[in-house]
């Protein structure tokens, strides 16, 4: 069974590009099993939630972190569960 991590994506995206583009870093903390599934759910959760393209989506650093040093409480709170009941 593989460990789900804590990975640190930073990058730059275009927000509002039918009326006027300003492009925006950003640093998005993800939980994952590895790097690749960490940038589909960064693409998935930009394009439901501000309708960005993949292609406006420039990722320029992608690592594992701690998840202690994480300064999204909601990210901390969930790597300390150590299973979920549904």
């Amino acid at each position: 069974m593989s460990e789900v991590k804590t990975y640190e994506i930073r990058g730059t995206a275009i927000f509002n590009v039918t009326n006027f583009p300003t492009k925006q870093k950003f640093v998005k903390y993800i939980r994952a099993l590895n790097e690749k599934q960490a940038i589909e759910k960064l693409y998935s959760d930009f394009g439901s939630k501000n309708k960005i393209k993949r292609a406006n989506i420039k990722i320029e650093e992608v690592k594992e972190v701690n998840p202690e040093h994480v300064p999204d409480k909601y990210i901390r709170d969930i790597s300390k569960l150590n299973k979920v009941i549904m």
